[in-house]
């Protein structure tokens, strides 16, 4: 169905140029301009959209993303499908199979792990299904890439923490090692302290990757590490909102929550609130719902050209695996105590939400 659209589009503007000959050359090139951009609209309108989640029960996935990449779809006259991997590569795998044999002309996929997915992501772009690497990386250079800034999200998280804590002992609590993402908030990390590490001025006491980002590992760890340390720890860099809080358990436990400093990033509800008590230092806010409007957008527009280099916004990324693949990057934003207002005026949350247990004045949020 896509070819013949495709074909009846071409002959379209075929026959508006033959019959602009006997007129002027401008005229000629407006009426083939004019086709080429209504057989771009007919061509997304109508579009399959497939979208392949790692572990749909995490909380930003369902509250904020899907809605978002469903709504622009069906915006643009599309149809959205899905299905989820709960976590496993394997699965995920015969999932996009799965999403193509129901009529997807487009993949939107959130790899569990973007090396395990590259021969379907291989197979499906192969087939004339375009791929959209969604929030994590997949080496493929015909695939679009969009995240936000994941090197400037580490920055931001590690610049709150260094200003906090300019010299001492550091845990970095990372995510999975099979997540590329890991590894570019780490290279974020060590922009803002690595010069602090080498003078000596801060000591890396345990660094580890945690498996799924489960916040169940990233405590267990915390655990070891404090127990191994007698509690001697001044900071701890975690990657994500889940993590800092199996962190946080962690440190409560000790005694410790609040003393320790703790980043953190996705805006999580109960991070947002950890912030307003003062036991999560920070949250990067990365508004998901904006990332969601440009994956389906960007989908809608690889309906109608599968060059993922001609995308609106894409510009070329050189990946740490050598490849050079057409991205688009958001930039995020940090949230502290001092500006927790300005995701309540976004509605990302509300203001109960974000003061539930907070001392009444002890933040401006919560008077």
């Amino acid at each position: 169905m896509k070819k013949m659209r495709k074909l009846g589009a071409l002959m379209a503007a075929g026959a508006l140029v033959l019959a602009a000959c006997g007129g002027d050359d401008e005229s000629a090139t407006t009426d083939t301009e004019a086709a080429t951009e209504e057989a771009a609209t007919e061509e997304a309108s109508g579009c399959i959209v497939g979208v392949s989640w790692n572990n749909y029960q995490e909380e930003r996935w369902a509250k904020w993303d899907e809605p978002a990449i469903k709504a622009a779809v069906e915006a643009g006259g599309g149809t959205y499908i899905s299905n989820d991997a709960k976590s496993s590569a394997e699965t995920q795998a015969s999932n996009l199979e799965n999403l193509i044999s129901q009529g997807a002309q487009v993949l939107i996929v959130l790899a569990q792990d973007g090396t395990a997915i590259k021969p379907a992501v291989e197979s499906a772009i192969g087939q004339g299904v375009p791929v959209v690497a969604y929030d994590r990386l997949i080496e493929d250079p015909k695939a679009l890439y969009i995240t936000f800034d994941n090197k400037g999200v580490g920055r931001l998280e590690a610049e709150e923490i260094f200003k906090r804590v300019p010299k001492g002992r550091y845990v970095i609590v990372k995510g999975s090692s099979t997540d590329a993402n890991a590894d570019f908030l780490r290279e974020g990390f060590e922009e803002v302290i690595g010069a602090a590490v080498t003078a000596g001025d801060i000591e890396i006491v345990s660094e580890t990757y945690t498996d799924n980002w489960d916040p169940a590992n990233a405590q267990a760890t915390m655990e070891q590490v404090l127990s191994a340390e007698g509690n001697k720890v001044d900071a701890v860099l975690a990657q994500n909102d889940g993590m800092a809080g199996g962190v946080i358990a962690a440190l409560e436990a000790q005694g410790l929550a609040g003393k320790v400093p703790v980043s953190g990033q996705d805006a999580e509800q109960a991070a947002l609130n950890r912030v307003a008590l003062g036991t999560q230092s920070l949250t990067v806010w990365k508004d998901a719902r904006e990332l969601g409007k440009s994956a389906g957008e960007s989908a809608l527009a690889l309906c109608a050209n599968p060059d993922a280099s001609a995308v609106a916004g894409a510009s070329p990324f050189t990946t740490p695996g050598g490849n050079s693949i057409s991205s688009i990057f958001l930039t995020p934003k940090p949230i502290t105590q001092d500006n927790l207002n300005e995701v309540i005026d976004a509605g990302w949350t509300d203001q109960a939400t974000v003061c539930q247990g907070v001392t009444a004045g002890s933040v401006a949020v919560c008077p």
